[in-house]
């Protein structure tokens, strides 16, 4: 086996303090087989290696959203045959919850297309947060930029996570969208932690970038500190009428390679397989559960495209022995 002066023993995370993007990118240049058998290493030490979280997502609103994000067809400004949805009532969302309890799911997502939310949307924000804890869910939500306290307001109401992904790596990141920077993206991460919610924060892939800069978003997520609880790993979802349409599909094997280097560069996240996955066959999905994923979206949509069916999942968790957490 293939080994790296950083990584000579499966405990290896916990004695960094800090990943360079060049150690980053020598774990994604190892040969795959050395790369899956370390991450794989690291995930049994921390994580049971047949156990994987359910999470079912919720567009609370959706379209309309004035940022000009590359991949999203919920901006405002793309023509992509996203409607524009109302806030759905909290008795809406909290049907939706129950359903997806039911199903098997241990954390509820929601999701707006907001800038960032104003004090009318915290008010009625933090009722549905309360209303779906109530149901014994864990919550988690996605509303972009967070003002000075307003994270505060979410963690009184009992919201666990608070997702706001780097989406990719600093160099890059302003080819990919220009009406926010990476710094505000961290300031809100800073809100979040400061008001004591777990971060979810992660980023996509598949959006023309190189091997490089994938281990630059690696590098920026396991450095924050402390690393993420949740780090959803997406795989662009081409959407017709926004800017990143037709992009030349990302390999798969290199999605396999980015979730295992996650997984070792920070061991003790659940590393989430998020959009895309859809467009994954049975196989890959089995190498990234290999490589340290466990975690994926359940249900029938995410946000706004597509997500493999529940029973889908179901079936594939029996062929693989996989129980849900």
């Amino acid at each position: 086996m293939t080994d790296i002066k950083l990584n000579k023993s499966a405990d290896i995370t916990e004695k960094s303090a800090c990943w360079s993007v060049a150690q980053i990118r020598l774990l994604l240049d190892l040969p795959f087989n050395d790369l899956i058998y370390q991450a794989q290493l690291v995930h049994r030490q921390h994580h049971d290696a047949n156990a994987v979280q359910l999470s079912t997502l919720i567009s609370v609103k959706t379209g309309g959203c004035p940022e000009d994000c590359g991949y999203c067809p919920q901006a405002a400004r793309y023509h992509t045959g996203v409607e524009n949805q109302d806030m759905l009532s909290v008795d809406e969302i909290v049907s939706a919850a129950a359903a997806a309890k039911s199903q098997g799911a241990s954390r509820f997502c929601m999701g707006a297309a907001w800038r960032g939310p104003k004090q009318r949307d915290m008010v009625k924000m933090t009722e549905i947060v309360r209303a779906v804890k109530a149901l014994g869910l864990e919550t988690c939500a996605t509303l972009g930029m967070l003002k000075p306290g307003q994270a505060a307001q979410l963690s009184d109401a009992g919201l666990d996570y608070y997702n706001h992904n780097l989406d990719t790596a600093p160099e890059i990141y302003d080819e990919i969208i220009t009406t926010r920077d990476y710094q505000d993206r961290l300031n809100t991460l800073q809100e979040v932690r400061d008001a004591g919610i777990n971060v979810c924060c992660g980023g996509i892939v598949g959006m023309g970038e190189t091997r490089q800069s994938r281990a630059g978003l690696i590098a920026q997520l396991a450095n924050l500190k402390p690393y993420p609880e949740s780090v959803p790993i997406n795989q662009l979802v081409q959407v017709a009428g926004t800017p990143l349409y037709g992009t030349e599909a990302l390999d798969p094997f290199e999605f396999v390679r980015t979730i295992a280097a996650a997984r070792i560069a920070m061991p003790k996240t659940k590393v989430r397989l998020s959009a895309g996955r859809q467009e994954m066959s049975e196989a890959i999905q089995a190498l990234c559960f290999l490589a340290g994923a466990n975690s994926i979206f359940y249900g029938d949509k995410l946000l706004t495209t597509g997500n493999p069916e529940a029973n889908s999942d179901q079936a594939l968790f029996k062929k693989l022995g996989l129980q849900s957490l």
